[in-house]
């Protein structure tokens, strides 16, 4: 199956935007009061959403690397 070069940059802009805000998204949630307990440790919330920034990231690269396939043929 072929993409058009369209489709292609959408999946680009997609995986390269998904790797640039989690990031951005993790750290706020690591400085949140909610992330760690009295003792330091880590709570379910920072948990949840380290699980949910590292699929969205994984997702994210295999989202661009699809696309940079599909436009280099």
């Amino acid at each position: 199956m072929e993409l058009p070069a369209f489709a292609a940059w959408i999946l680009i802009i997609a995986g390269v935007w998904s790797l640039v805000v989690w990031p951005q998204f993790l750290r706020r949630v690591m400085k949140d009061p909610r992330a760690r307990d009295a003792q330091g440790k880590a709570t379910k919330f920072l948990t949840v959403h380290l699980v949910l920034v590292g699929v969205s990231m994984a997702l994210g690269a295999a989202t661009a690397v699809i696309g940079f396939m599909a436009l280099l043929g």
